[in-house]
């Protein structure tokens, strides 16, 4: 074998991008002149993050194509939505993105509220924001640990979910649920906040800084983490916005988008913090970024309750809601990206259209483009580092 030169890696990688799976008009160049190999990832695969099954269209273990699909976990959460009061339905956004309830369900409630021409009182917005923070938080180590694990590294998963069990706590102190957990109600909150939760998510932040050192500490200089991460899954910013990416996946390209800064929602215009980006777009980028959103989510939740203002905590809306006719569309700043609701309102007990725009369905997009000219092995770099969640995807 000759000696490699620096850069063969990625001109490769280059040219195999540039090519399209359904481009089979002319016989590619293929290893040792053998034909294509077809193979099929998941969905009984641990690394697929779910029920995804990935089609790799593969030149000896170089990928020269891929096509995601999708549907294994469809349940028709959309059409479920047309068939309830408004009220109902919002337990099942829940069951969503199940690693990440509470900002699915403040998400949907403030469509509705927007529709209803209502707003939540001030105290109710506050410890909503502090809620989906630490959701926010409890997203990213799940994400963290399961994506350490992929790549080989299993310290990190048992950090993580220590300090994911001490949320999931505040959670279960506050709703009495740990997973799907639905903290909140149209106009509102239905549950006021139990006498220690200041304290509790105080000892939690100062704890917490010293963690992510931790994890820091096991992988951000690990040279076989480097070796995994850096240069895999590259997306331009240019690529990225063509692809609809948000969230992460966004910032890590270089666009500085957030909406809770863009378009703030519940209560983050009261509060001081940072949109942390990358520069290379790769997978390194991604999680230095998800790092970096963890210490700001801690800031957020630290500022949130030095001040939580007294009041009611739930808004005057009826017990059977009934919106004037029209159309909303609202969207907040998702662990993983963008998560809309477009509702449209006929006058009755029931939304007449629901449609949902989750994160992870539209990240998914750019995967083929990120995981050509790579090694079967970096695929599973790049599904962790999309950090999807089958149930939103398929819906």
């Amino acid at each position: 074998m000759g000696e490699r030169k620096p850069g063969d890696r990625e001109r490769a990688i280059t040219s195999v991008a540039k090519t399209s799976i359904t481009d089979s008009g002319e016989k590619q160049h293929t290893l040792l002149g053998a034909d294509e190999l077809i193979l099929n990832m998941g969905p009984q695969h641990p690394s697929t993050h779910g029920v995804l099954r990935v089609k790799l269209k593969l030149d000896g273990e170089r990928v020269i194509g891929s096509e995601c699909m999708i549907g294994y976990l469809h349940r028709g959460v959309e059409k479920i939505a047309e068939h309830r009061t408004y009220q109902q339905f919002a337990p099942y956004v829940d069951r969503m993105d199940y690693v990440a309830a509470v900002s699915n369900g403040l998400g949907y409630c403030e469509a509705i509220e927007k529709l209803l021409l209502v707003e939540a009182p001030v105290r109710a917005r506050v410890i909503r924001t502090i809620l989906t923070e630490l959701q926010r938080i409890a997203s990213h180590l799940l994400w963290l640990g399961t994506h350490a694990l992929d790549i080989g590294a299993l310290t990190p998963l048992f950090y993580c979910f220590r300090e994911r069990e001490e949320i999931l706590k505040i959670f279960e102190k506050y709703c009495g649920a740990r997973l799907t957990t639905h903290a909140f109600r149209i106009g509102g909150l239905q549950y006021e906040a139990y006498d220690t939760l200041e304290k509790d998510v105080e000892r939690f932040c100062k704890n917490f800084e010293s963690r992510i050192v931790e994890y820091e500490d096991l992988l951000t200089q690990n040279r076989i983490w480097l070796g995994r991460t850096k240069g895999v899954g590259i997306l331009t910013s240019a690529e990225a916005i063509a692809f609809g990416a948000t969230g992460p996946v966004l910032r890590a390209s270089g666009v500085k988008w957030d909406i809770r800064k863009a378009m703030p929602y519940a209560a983050y215009d009261q509060y001081k913090f940072e949109i942390p980006v990358g520069t290379a777009g790769d997978t390194y980028d991604r999680y230095l970024v998800r790092m970096e959103e963890m210490r700001q989510s801690r800031l957020i939740c630290l500022q949130a309750i030095e001040n939580i203002p007294s009041g009611p905590i739930l808004a005057k809306v009826g017990k059977v809601l009934k919106p004037p006719p029209g159309e909303v569309y609202h969207s907040i700043e998702a662990p993983k990206g963008e998560l809309g609701y477009y509702v449209v309102s006929d006058g009755t007990v029931q939304p007449y259209r629901v449609r949902i725009r989750p994160p992870s369905f539209v990240n998914l997009q750019s995967f083929d483009r990120m995981v050509r000219g790579h090694l079967v092995a970096d695929v599973v770099a790049i599904i962790g580092t999309l950090d999807i969640v089958l149930g939103e995807v398929d819906r």
